[in-house]
């Protein structure tokens, strides 16, 4: 998947390589595009099953998260709070299904992970915590896809969960305490 990271879209990018080669695209890169074409019904009923049941989705992975995670702003009784971090877990979930439509992790990249780390830091969000919140709706998204199209879904959420791990400024773990 690294080497589509580059990419905006399949069609997009062989097009414009063989375009900055006064070319035709090659039999090979016709190749890629058939191919892309050929999961596209897959990739397109992954998206529609992720979207449809995106908020059980949600439900269900915060379910799960408050038991990891009991002490959380999410979990503190502000509603408002709640409901803006489920808003968010929704959100990943829609970009998930926006990377599987591309076939690649470049809709993530250029809307859904740039800043977010930085936004959760100044907001006093734990990373932390949102590191096991995406991972549990990944958990939940996997649960309802099966084993198959969960590996399309996979490592869109890996994505999403290595790019608030990595190191960084300091945050707050669970429990209050700093840690890098």
């Amino acid at each position: 998947m690294s080497s589509l990271n580059t990419m905006g879209s399949l069609v997009t990018q062989v097009i414009l390589n063989a375009d900055e080669e006064l070319r035709y695209p090659s039999p090979a890169e016709l190749q890629m595009l058939q191919n892309f074409c050929k999961t596209g019904e897959r990739r397109i009923r992954i998206a529609e099953i992720l979207a449809k049941n995106e908020t059980d989705i949600v439900q269900r992975g915060c379910q799960r998260f408050w038991k990891r995670c009991p002490i959380t702003p999410s979990n503190m009784g502000n509603p408002r709070r709640t409901a803006s971090c489920q808003r968010d877990q929704g959100w990943y979930v829609r970009l998930v299904a926006y990377c599987i439509l591309a076939g690649n992790e470049q809709p993530m990249i250029d809307i859904g992970t740039l800043g977010m780390k930085e936004m959760y830091i100044s907001l006093g969000i734990p990373l932390a915590n949102w590191v096991v919140a995406v991972q549990c709706l990944k958990e939940e998204a996997i649960a309802l896809l099966g084993e198959e199209d969960a590996a399309e879904a996979t490592p869109y959420f890996d994505h999403i969960i290595q790019a608030l791990a990595a190191p960084g400024a300091p945050y707050f773990v669970n429990d209050g305490t700093e840690a890098y």
